[in-house]
């Protein structure tokens, strides 16, 4: 189980005392049906079974995760049979991996994973991972997030597409993704947001005697989290104007990452209309006109 957020001046404070220790037997982090070797592979378990602080927190925010992802797949899996689920910037395929053998190793029908990632060197790896432990649902793909959305090494349709940490604009095309392929839900956790601070910083000298709002971002640290803040404002109104119900929540506690804001959609095909003229209207008020193509609406 994932610990409680600290209240927001709370000093941080660890109640799990292995936490405090720099490596300790692992049994009681590891979830049922996990299999060990899977974690000495990722090198989240050393080769004899211990965790230690990183390795620690990594598997509780991948956990922390799977309890929101598990009940999507469950859901599209009893529907239709099978369930597809696309990973973007998987990296080393954690999640991916972690995600196939809790998951959909016991299925045993057409569900598949794919991990799209740039890095041929980390495709190539989980490749032999996958191969070596016999993950035959699982692919890698050597592709960027934009080209995966017209490759033909891809499904034209997917049920769930995933996004954790994702720098900046892949965030973005990653839900450009997901629309395109009419993905029932999406899960991402945005990271390193710089594209809105930017466009606000240059249109600043402008807005301040326009509107009274710009105070909100006037001085450069304020500008870099409001940037962020309406980031992630922008996102949900965009995919609620394309019909989905959003949800925002932490991944984890504010001790383990910065980076923690989840965002779950599923596709309920509702009203477009009110969401599309707020995100218009936002994007106005704060003088981000020029960012509509890629906060696009239907």
């Amino acid at each position: 189980m994932a610990k409680k957020s600290r209240a927001p001046n709370a000093p941080i404070a660890s109640t799990d005392s292995s936490d405090q220790k720099p490596e300790s037997s692992a049994k009681h982090d590891i979830r049922p049906g996990q299999s060990l070797e899977l974690l000495k592979e990722l090198h989240i378990l050393t080769r004899d079974g211990k965790l230690n602080q990183d390795s620690r927190r990594k598997l509780k925010q991948v956990y922390h995760l799977f309890q929101f992802i598990e009940p999507l797949l469950a859901e599209i899996h009893t529907k239709q049979g099978s369930v597809t689920l696309v990973d973007h910037g998987a990296g080393k395929s954690y999640l991916g991996f972690i995600l196939y053998d809790l998951y959909f190793k016991a299925l045993r029908d057409r569900s598949h994973i794919f991990g799209i990632e740039t890095r041929a060197e980390l495709v190539e790896k989980s490749e032999e991972l996958a191969a070596r432990l016999g993950f035959d649902g699982m692919s890698f793909v050597n592709l960027s997030v934009a080209e995966s959305i017209t490759s033909d090494r891809l499904p034209e349709t997917v049920d769930i597409v995933t996004a954790l940490h994702a720098c900046n604009t892949a965030t973005d095309d990653a839900i450009h993704f997901a629309l395109q392929k009419k993905a029932k839900s999406i899960v991402v956790v945005p990271c390193c947001q710089a594209e809105v601070a930017s466009v606000l910083r240059k249109n600043k000298g402008h807005s301040l005697s326009k509107n009274v709002l710009t105070e909100m971002w006037r001085h450069p640290l304020h500008t870099r989290e409001f940037g962020s803040q309406i980031t992630n404002v922008l996102r949900c109104l965009q995919l609620e104007s394309h019909g989905y119900q959003v949800s925002v929540t932490e991944l984890v506690g504010w001790e383990h990452s910065m980076k923690n804001e989840l965002i779950i959609a599923q596709f309920k095909d509702l009203p477009r209309g009110k969401p599309a003229q707020r995100l218009s209207d936002v994007l106005e008020t704060l003088g981000l006109e020029e960012m509509r193509e890629r906060f696009f609406t239907t």
